[in-house]
This record gives C-alpha cells, sequence and structure tokens, in this order.
C-alpha cells in the first residue's frame, strides 16, 4: 500500500534523471514499484546500487547528454 495516498503498489519501470557537474543522464527502463493511483515511485536496495554504478561510469565519460537502457546495461 502507498504510504501517501493508500494507492496500491504494483511493479513496474520508471526513468531516473540526473543533473551532474557536467551534464544530464537520464536512465530509462529502471525496475521501480508504482503507485498505481497517485504514481509514486520506490526503487529498490540492489536498483539503486546499479544506478550508481550507472552513474559513476556516466561520470566518468563526461558527456554533456547521455541517455542510457538499465534493462541493456544489465540484461
Amino acid at each position: 500500500m502507498c504510504p501517501l495516498c493508500g494507492g496500491e503498489k504494483r511493479p513496474g519501470k520508471t526513468t531516473y534523471t540526473v543533473e551532474t557537474e557536467f551534464g544530464l543522464v537520464v536512465i530509462r527502463n529502471v525496475p521501480a514499484m508504482l503507485c498505481s493511483q497517485c504514481g509514486e515511485e520506490w526503487i529498490g536496495v540492489s536498483t539503486a546500487k546499479a544506478l550508481e554504478k550507472l552513474m559513476g561510469e556516466a561520470r566518468k565519460r563526461k558527456t554533456q547528454f547521455e541517455v542510457i537502457s538499465m534493462s541493456r546495461a544489465y540484461a
């Protein structure tokens, strides 16, 4: 149950966007729990760790704008 609105949480995918010192990184297809009523999103611990790894790699590349698909990166 969603703590914000009482709606039902369901598995789904979201987009994670981070503005860094060099540009913008967008990570698509991120596994998350989504509220069916208000749309709030929750990312699990293992997914958060994978996002940290992807962000570390993106920071090393220092591209101004990058779009990554999590499903491709960790397929």
